[in-house]
């Protein structure tokens, strides 16, 4: 059965990857040794053209993903200037993004790069400018497909379950779960989705976004800059993530256990199709 749910997905979690678990030795709580495994992190760091954007920590699956969506995320790719490459050297643990052109940005973080040494915090200002005027999908969201979903995504097989300290995002249509990224960051697991939508020319309009980590404002606002109109988790909310869901007329749902569930903004998607006391459809 938990190999059927695998083959189900286009990417599924890959709890048995040796490459990225180790075995560490150690104590119980009675004094018995123990051998435990545990999530490898890794340094990845990201060029864009040829200025350096950032190191992040990572558990090395998918590194172009990760660098495509990290930096599609951010605001620094557009159509307008299109992605010629993608070079990934193990060796280095660096993935360098070319673009057609140069964009604004590598001048803008090497200045700041200079006075305050901190690369991501730079660019936030111009995610959020990125929101204004987006209007997302007026998609619809069965309850029914939510239920599914979350039976689905809670008996999959993954490294959070083999091994813990680590955060799992899924990429889903309908009731249909497609993508099932994971990382030692819930950002990370969105980047690594982002890239895969960007580099295979998937659109976010008919999809939803399944998350174990909290809803913050950069959850939030990654999501609406996939295009994607619904976001769930299993997890709690912050306040600037639901008031910038509300702007954005992003669907946001979180603790959501079994068939319970909050909404917190964009509840005119929902279609109230399954009774949820017994699951009996309507």
């Amino acid at each position: 059965m938990k190999k059927e749910l695998l083959d189900e997905y286009i990417i599924a979690p890959n709890p048995d990857g040796v490459e990225l678990t180790k075995t560490v030795e150690g104590l119980d709580h009675q004094g018995n040794s123990v051998r435990s495994q545990v999530i490898e992190e890794k340094p990845l760091t990201i060029y864009l053209n040829s200025q350096e954007i950032v190191t992040a920590m990572t558990i090395g699956d998918y590194p172009e993903y990760l660098a495509v969506g990290f930096l599609k995320n951010q605001g620094m790719l557009d159509s307008l200037n299109p992605v010629i490459s993608v070079d990934y050297d193990d060796d280095l643990a660096v993935v360098v993004v070319r673009t057609e052109s140069e964009t604004s940005f590598e001048e803008k973080l090497k200045k700041k790069t200079r006075t305050s040494g901190c690369a991501v915090g730079t660019v936030f200002g111009d995610m959020m400018e990125g929101l204004e005027g987006l209007k997302l999908p007026t998609s619809p969201l069965r309850i029914s497909w939510l239920y599914d979903l979350s039976s689905k995504i809670n008996r999959t097989p993954s490294l959070y379950l083999a091994a813990g300290a680590i955060h799992g995002t899924v990429l889903c249509q309908e009731n249909k779960a497609l993508v099932y990224m994971e990382d030692v960051g819930r950002h990370n697991a969105v980047d690594k989705i982002a890239g895969w939508m960007d580099s295979h020319n998937v659109s976010g309009s008919d999809k939803i976004l399944y998350t174990t980590g909290r809803l913050t404002s950069e959850m939030v606002i990654k999501t609406a800059q996939m295009g994607i109109p619904i976001l769930v988790s299993r997890s709690g909310f912050t306040a600037w993530g639901a008031e910038i869901a509300v702007k954005v007329n992003l669907t946001l749902i979180g603790r959501m256990r079994g068939q319970r569930f909050t909404c917190l903004s964009g509840s005119d998607r929902l279609i109230w199709d399954v009774d949820s006391e017994n699951g009996d459809d309507k």
